[in-house]
């Protein structure tokens, strides 16, 4: 099934071979403080939604924060969306995150997560995150493309990590970019060089549409409902 082979990558998936920069940690919910529980929603995620053989269009976003993904190891789904759009169970944590707002309208626009997942595999170009310390001494999450030498240094694993996806089952005549600036450019740079995808379609980041284009969230919405062919 789609679902034991997408599961075995997101459980190996892990940067040992990329030599980040100093002051750059990586986030990882599933070694982390709550590890236990964030594979045990994984995996009821991916037996409830991928149980199956049907070719999923991939969408990627950049890489987790520590209220979304962070958090639940879902993408985009941080744990009030978790409980209350997939009916998956997070006690003990409680996260709140902007991006999960909006992209679970798109989700419920699309007929809700059934309807959604039976066509959309939702993952990130990078699907562990990365944090260094702020100017307040607390960590604060760190985008990929936002240190050059931190991108330099993964793009051989994610290079890898996207064959590793795509030869799970997934489709190669399209996929969704979730971001339209650099991560849109780092993914059109790789997909040139390892010809990965026949057609990238660009979709607005969701904190970019919380914050800034929030009168227009229908807009935005519609363009995920009708990326996701629903």
């Amino acid at each position: 099934m789609l679902a034991d082979r997408l599961l075995k990558e997101v459980f190996a998936f892990n940067l040992k071979k990329a030599k980040l920069p100093v002051g750059i940690d990586v986030l990882d919910p599933f070694n982390g403080e709550h590890a236990d529980q964030v594979r045990h929603i994984v995996e009821l995620f991916h037996r409830q939604y991928y149980s199956d053989e049907r070719p999923r269009m991939l969408m990627l976003g950049i890489n987790p924060g520590r209220l979304g993904a962070g958090s639940t190891g879902i993408c985009f789904t941080d744990t009030k969306r978790c409980e209350g759009d997939l009916g998956i169970p997070v006690p003990g944590m409680r996260t709140h995150e902007p991006s999960s707002d909006f992209f679970y309208r798109a989700v419920r626009a699309s007929g809700g997560p059934k309807s959604f997942y039976d066509r959309i595999y939702v993952q990130a170009l990078c699907p562990l995150g990365f944090t260094h310390m702020g100017q307040k001494g607390a960590p604060v999450n760190l985008n990929y493309y936002d240190d050059i030498g931190l991108q330099k240094a993964i793009t051989p694993v994610v290079v890898q990590w996207l064959r590793d996806l795509i030869a799970t089952g997934l489709r190669t005549d399209v996929m969704g970019c979730i971001g339209t600036g650099k991560n849109l450019s780092y993914l059109k740079k790789l997909n040139a060089e390892h010809g990965f995808f026949e057609q990238i379609v660009p979709l607005e980041h969701p904190r970019f549409v919380m914050q800034y284009r929030f009168k227009r969230m229908d807009e935005y919405v519609a363009k995920y409902v009708a990326a996701a062919g629903l």
